[in-house]
């Protein structure tokens, strides 16, 4: 199940570096870390489900990669957006 419209725009609201921006790094890796909580939840119920459980990995790998360029573009950005999201670091 996708995230709900309401949970996505508080998302964007909450990591948006201007009132318009809708797809910055911050804004794409906490979508990522809200559907891969969501996914993992999922998968703790229905621990058959190897096809969710193969597109939670493909997520997690696509977080990875957009928290490392982060890391090497805007070290600053990096630290303050694994605080918010409480994630381990690169």
């Amino acid at each position: 199940m996708a995230l709900s419209k309401e949970a996505k725009q508080e998302l964007i609201r909450k990591f948006a570096q201007s009132p318009a921006d809708t797809g910055s790094t911050e804004v794409q890796v906490a979508l990522l870390t809200a559907r891969i909580e969501q996914l993992t939840e999922h998968l703790k119920v229905h621990r058959k489900d190897f096809h969710s459980r193969r597109g939670l990995h493909k997520l997690v790998g696509q977080r990875r990669r957009l928290l490392r360029y982060l890391h090497q573009t805007a070290p600053r950005r990096y630290t303050r957006l694994i605080q918010d999201l409480n994630l381990r670091g690169v």
